[in-house]
C-alpha cells in the first residue's frame, strides 16, 4: 500500500476519477467488530474515527482515551487478521467543543491536550474543529477569521506532536454540519454550502496557517467540510439529488489536492451516497446510522424473545429507557420537551441519541442476557418472519431462513448499512 488512504483519494479525483471512502464514526463495539471482520475478509482499508465527545483525555462518553481506543481497535484488528497498515484512524471535530462551556482560552488549553493525545496515539486523519463558541465569546457564529486562527494553533500542537511521534497527520478543515453529536430537534431547512463560503473557509485558514508557521500542514490538507445539502433529524430527512453540490469543486482547484468530506450522510440512499462521491464528496461519513439499524434488530429480537419468555425475558428495552430517563444528558436537548413525543423519540430517532447508553452496565447486562436467552432457545420461523421480515429478503412471508444467533442478527443489520456505504465508494 503506497502513500496515505487520503492522499490517493485526493489525486484520483484530481486526475478525474471518483473513488470514496466510508469513514466509519462509531463507538459501539459490535459496530466496530463487524466493519473490521468485513475489511479483513475483503483485505481493504478501513477508515475508523472517534469524535471529541466519544474519546478524550477525560475519556469522553465511552469512556475510552485516543490510545486506547486506538487499541480497541487494534486488537480487533489483530483478532480478524486485519493488517496494521489496513487501518486509518481519524480524530473528528477536534476542538473545544467538550469544553465550551469553559472560557476561550480555558477551552483551547484542553483541545490542544486533546489534539496532542490524538496525534501521539498514531491517528493521522486529523479534522480541526474550532467554530463553537465559548463561554466568553460573543453571542452568535464565531468570525472566520477568528476560527481559522483558532484552527491554526491546533495545528502547531499537531504539528509538534507529530514531529516528535514521527508521523505525517493529514489534515481535513472546516464544519458545515451540526454540533458533534447531530442535529437538535426542529424544522431547520436545509442549504447547500455557497461557494464564497467555501472560499473564504480556504483562504483563512490558509493564512492562518501560514502566519502560525505551518506551512508543511497546510500541504497536508485533503478535505475540506462543507454542506451538500443532506441531514437528518427526528422530523426531516434531506436526501441528496445527483448534481445538487457538484459545483463547489472547483473552489478546490490549483490547490493541494483536496476533496469534500460530507458528514450526516446517514439514512441516504444507495444511488443518493454515489452521486456525492460523484460529485466529489469522497468521504461519506456514518456513525447514527449504523446504530440505529443495531438498536432496530435489537428491538425486534427483544419482541421475540418477549414472546418466548414473558416475564423471564431480560426487559432490555425498559431497561435502556430507565437509564435514558435517570440521565437525560445526552437526549434532552435534542428531543421534544413533551413526555409522549420524548418517549417515541428516545426509542425510535434517526438521532439515535441511545447510542450513548449502550456502555451502561446496566444496559449491557441486560442485552447480554437477552442474546444468551434467544440463543438457548429454538425461535420459531414464523415470528422471525413477524419481527425481522429483511432477514428473508425477497422470499415470500413465513419463508423459513434459519437463526444462527441472536448476535448474527444485530450484524447483519449492521452489514446492511456497511453494504449501501460499500457500493457507492467502490
Amino acid at each position: 500500500m503506497t502513500g496515505h488512504l487520503l492522499d490517493r483519494l485526493a489525486a484520483a479525483h484530481a486526475s478525474g476519477q471518483t473513488p470514496g471512502v466510508t469513514s466509519i464514526c462509531s463507538a459501539h463495539p459490535l459496530v466496530l467488530d463487524e466493519v473490521v471482520r468485513r475489511a479483513a475478509v475483503s483485505d481493504v482499508e478501513v477508515l475508523i474515527e472517534a469524535t471529541c465527545n466519544q474519546v478524550n483525555q477525560d475519556g469522553g462518553y465511552t469512556g475510552l482515551t485516543p490510545a486506547a481506543f486506538r487499541d480497541q481497535v487494534s486488537q480487533l484488528a489483530v483478532r480478524h487478521g486485519l493488517a496494521d497498515d489496513k487501518v486509518v484512524l481519524g480524530g473528528d471535530h477536534l476542538g473545544p467543543n467538550p469544553w465550551r462551556h469553559l472560557p476561550a482560552a480555558a477551552a483551547m488549553s484542553r483541545a490542544e491536550e486533546l489534539v496532542r493525545d490524538y496525534v501521539a496515539a498514531g491517528y493521522s486523519k486529523i479534522h480541526l474543529d474550532t467554530s463553537m463558541g465559548c463561554a466568553d465569546d460573543a453571542p452568535g457564529a464565531l468570525p472566520p477569521a477568528l476560527i481559522a486562527e483558532r484552527g491554526a494553533a491546533l495545528a502547531v500542537v499537531a504539528e509538534l506532536a507529530a514531529t516528535e511521534f514521527d508521523i505525517q497527520p493529514r489534515y481535513v478543515i472546516g464544519t458545515e454540519v451540526p454540533v458533534p453529536g447531530g442535529e437538535s430537534t426542529g424544522h431547520h431547512g436545509m442549504h447547500v454550502s455557497e461557494p464564497a463560503d467555501v472560499d473564504e473557509t480556504i483562504d483563512v485558514t490558509r493564512l492562518a496557517f501560514e502566519s502560525a508557521g505551518v506551512q508543511g500542514a497546510w500541504e497536508r490538507v485533503r478535505a475540506v467540510v462543507a454542506q451538500p445539502g443532506v441531514e437528518f433529524s427526528d422530523e426531516e430527512l434531506y436526501t441528496y439529488r445527483p448534481g445538487q453540490a457538484g459545483h463547489l469543486y472547483e473552489c478546490l482547484r490549483d490547490l493541494p489536492p483536496m476533496v469534500f468530506e460530507a458528514h450526516s450522510t446517514d439514512y441516504q440512499s444507495r444511488s443518493a451516497l454515489r452521486s456525492l462521491v460523484d460529485d466529489h464528496f469522497a468521504i461519506l461519513k456514518v456513525g447514527p446510522g449504523l446504530t440505529f439499524a443495531y438498536r432496530e434488530a435489537l428491538f425486534a429480537l427483544a419482541q421475540i424473545e418477549s414472546e418466548l419468555l414473558g416475564d423471564d425475558s431480560s426487559q432490555v428495552r425498559a431497561t435502556l429507557d430507565r437509564e435514558m430517563v435517570a440521565d437525560p444528558s445526552h437526549w434532552r436537548d435534542f428531543y421534544p420537551q413533551d413526555e409522549a413525543r420524548s418517549s417515541l423519540s428516545r426509542r425510535y430517532s434517526r438521532s439515535d441519541r441511545s447510542r450513548y447508553y449502550w456502555p451502561v452496565p446496566e444496559v449491557r447486562a441486560a442485552v447480554d442476557g437477552m442474546l444468551v436467552n434467544l440463543d438457548s432457545v429454538t425461535v420459531p420461523d414464523e415470528l422471525i418472519s413477524q419481527h425481522l421480515p429483511w432477514l428473508r429478503g425477497a422470499e415470500p412471508p413465513g419463508t423459513a431462513v434459519g437463526f444462527d444467533s441472536a448476535e448474527a442478527v444485530l450484524r447483519s443489520a449492521i452489514g446492511l448499512v456497511l453494504d449501501a456505504y460499500a457500493s457507492a465508494t467502490q
